[in-house]
């Protein structure tokens, strides 16, 4: 099962579409297809392009998932939510999750 997510992360207004596909021999290595006008997810994009759905949905080992690794490295923001959703894509292609709206709602308190 192939999964899209959008994420629309809020005031910079750069919405990024994640595919994730399963490989048809080995359904918990995931083909990435990552589409944004953010120059940083860009970068992000074009490094992470296959992942192993495991590594990525847990910190098991200390290691932790090889997206949040690449975030860290070529994203400026920390509070992007795009990593998350990349995340929820592959674990949703890999059969490890239902597919289902995460929402974060941001709004100012007095």
């Amino acid at each position: 099962m192939s999964a899209r997510v959008e994420v629309s992360p809020g005031i910079c207004g750069f919405d990024t579409l994640v595919e994730a596909k399963p490989d048809e021999k080995d359904p918990y290595h995931i083909r990435l297809t990552i589409q944004s006008d953010c120059e940083a997810v860009q970068q992000l994009a074009a490094h992470l392009t296959e992942v192993d759905a495991f590594q990525e949905i847990s910190f098991h080992n200390g290691r932790g998932p090889r997206t949040l690794a690449c975030s860290a490295e070529h994203l400026n923001h920390a509070a992007c939510p795009v990593p998350a959703g990349i995340i929820k894509a592959i674990e949703v292609a890999a059969g490890l999750a239902l597919p289902r709206d995460a929402i974060i709602r941001v709004s100012k308190s007095e």
